[in-house]
């Protein structure tokens, strides 16, 4: 049985979390910033279909990716080095979770619901959540979003409108990461799209000890003001 939540601090410990399935910690309660905030502050994240109660989750293994494991592979690198794009942090987020929303061919339907998007864009207007966006040619062309707490970024859904765009955003991202002073990205559940950035899996427990000293670590929530331009090169 999992428990039934009424307020956000009745969380339980992640390690009370479900086998099968993988994780299934608790339901009920919402995706206010109140709730979210608890629940990421422990490594719990909600996941579940529209029409649904909320459910927690916190599952074991953990796919995490350390920044300074991340792996660029040579194909990605040169189109990075050779295209024109522009990187944008937090200037477009509503518009980010809602491409993740949209219907992809190889889904059956998206648990990005209306719930789960004001819940983000709230949590983004505290200064928590934040997107990171891929433009080309003036358009929007890929990105994630994801939420940062003290050192830990927690990375949420991706989309790419143009090829690579989500990966280019992601591929930046990790590096600005590591020299902001964060250590530690929470990719959820493994991915070989991930896996093949340098993510790999490590257990619960050991997730959450590293996540007890890091959420703690001092960061004031706002806005990310940046942006970076390149130009591409036709060699």
């Amino acid at each position: 049985m999992i428990r039934w939540l009424a307020r956000p601090d009745q969380f339980p410990p992640p390690d009370t979390a479900l086998r099968e399935p993988n994780g299934l910690l608790a339901a009920g309660g919402g995706l206010s910033p109140q709730w979210l905030l608890a629940a990421y502050r422990q490594g719990i994240f909600p996941w579940y279909m529209p029409g649904e109660p909320v459910l927690w989750w916190s599952p074991d293994p953990r796919m995490v990716l350390f920044p300074q494991e991340l792996h660029v592979g040579r194909s990605l690198a040169k189109i990075m080095r050779n295209r024109a794009y522009t990187i944008r942090f937090d200037t477009a987020f509503r518009e980010v979770i809602l491409a993740c929303a949209a219907p992809r061919p190889d889904a059956m339907g998206t648990w990005i619901s209306s719930e789960v998007l004001e819940g983000y864009c709230a949590l983004h207007q505290q200064g928590y959540a934040h997107s990171i966006e891929t433009w080309i040619d003036g358009e929007l062309a890929g990105g994630l979003y994801g939420v940062a707490l003290g050192g830990v970024f927690y990375g949420e859904s991706m989309f790419a409108r143009r090829p690579d765009a989500s990966k280019m955003a992601f591929a930046y991202l990790v590096p600005w990461l590591q020299q902001q002073g964060f250590a530690l990205i929470d990719c959820q559940m493994r991915t070989h799209h991930l896996a093949r950035f340098g993510g790999r899996e490590i257990p619960r427990n050991e997730f959450v000890e590293r996540l007890t000293q890091l959420v703690a670590k001092p960061r004031t929530p706002g806005l990310w003001h940046h942006e970076w331009v390149n130009c591409g090169s036709s060699t």
